[in-house]
């Protein structure tokens, strides 16, 4: 415990907030050759490999994860998420932010449907999380036969415009 005196003179510090995800606060300045600091909710990267992981104790599965080399040099962990995956070395990613619980040391999410990561196939709910589109979501089977009909009709527009 500090005595009245020494708070007077010395005042007490702030305890800094650590960073969660520190690869993304960081730029690198190529002309220069060094890094600044900047806030970035997303990082551009190249894969380096691809692996599984177990989870922590509770937890039973194969986790897939990818170790990503950053656009501003720095080499982190990212999780894929969904089920099934496109990814290969020297895939360029999209990277943000996010840890995963049950993998210690995985404090990043690998942004699905952006550059070369494809969409989980056949995805319904919360598609906007795993970059699916709602027309690959949606089968004619399953209703999704609206969109057909709509081309069908305007290609018998232009056929009919085109016999005039």
């Amino acid at each position: 415990m500090p005595r009245i005196s020494q708070l007077i003179r010395k005042g007490r510090k702030k305890t800094r907030k650590k960073v969660k995800a520190a690869a993304l606060r960081k730029t690198f300045n190529a002309k220069d050759r060094r890094m600044t600091e900047a806030t970035n909710p997303f990082k551009r990267g190249v894969v380096l490999y691809v692996k599984t992981m177990p989870p922590k104790k509770p937890n039973s599965a194969l986790r897939k994860v990818a170790r990503v080399r950053l656009s501003n040099k720095k080499e982190v962990t990212a999780y894929i998420a969904g089920e099934g995956h496109n990814l290969a070395e020297h895939a360029v990613v999209l990277v943000r932010g996010g840890r995963v619980k049950d993998l210690p040391g995985v404090k990043y999410h690998v942004v699905r449907g952006k550059f070369d990561t494809a969409g989980v196939e056949d995805r319904k709910k919360a598609r906007s999380k795993y970059g699916t589109r709602k027309g690959a979501a949606a089968t004619p089977a399953a209703g999704g036969g609206k969109s057909d009909e709509r081309t069908e009709k305007k290609g018998e527009e232009k056929g009919e415009n085109n016999e005039r």
